[in-house]
């Protein structure tokens, strides 16, 4: 996910996200999609700014690209945050536990509760 300037003309946030998204392509991944939200209001302030564009990006690369590509992001004044997330874990934080294989795992491996003495 991306959050980008407010101030960025929307009709050049797919134009910009798909020259940071190079790097990926350079390194033998692959794009599955860009969803650009549009202009949102943030829950907190960011910079003084109350308002993004959001921008969520599926890809499968390899760890070295990812970084890369955050790298980038984050020297962009353009952008305002970013979240990389694995896949496994884009699922669980949306709220689909029953049926993730790895939210079962992470729920088996937690399974007794501890008092708060302990």
């Amino acid at each position: 996910m991306v959050i980008l300037d407010p101030e960025t003309e929307e009709r050049t946030v797919a134009p910009s996200l798909d020259a940071f998204l190079e790097v990926i392509r350079k390194d033998g991944g692959s794009i599955d999609n860009v969803d650009i939200w549009g202009k949102r209001r943030l829950a907190y302030e960011i910079q003084k700014k109350t308002e993004g564009i959001y921008a969520v990006v599926n890809f499968t690369a390899s760890p070295d690209a990812t970084a890369e590509l955050d790298r980038q992001l984050r020297l962009s004044e353009a952008v305002m945050r970013t979240k990389v997330m694995r896949q496994e874990e884009a699922v669980v934080s949306l709220g689909a536990p029953e049926e993730s294989p790895v939210a079962q795992r992470v729920s088996l491996s937690g399974g007794t509760k501890r008092r708060k003495s302990e």
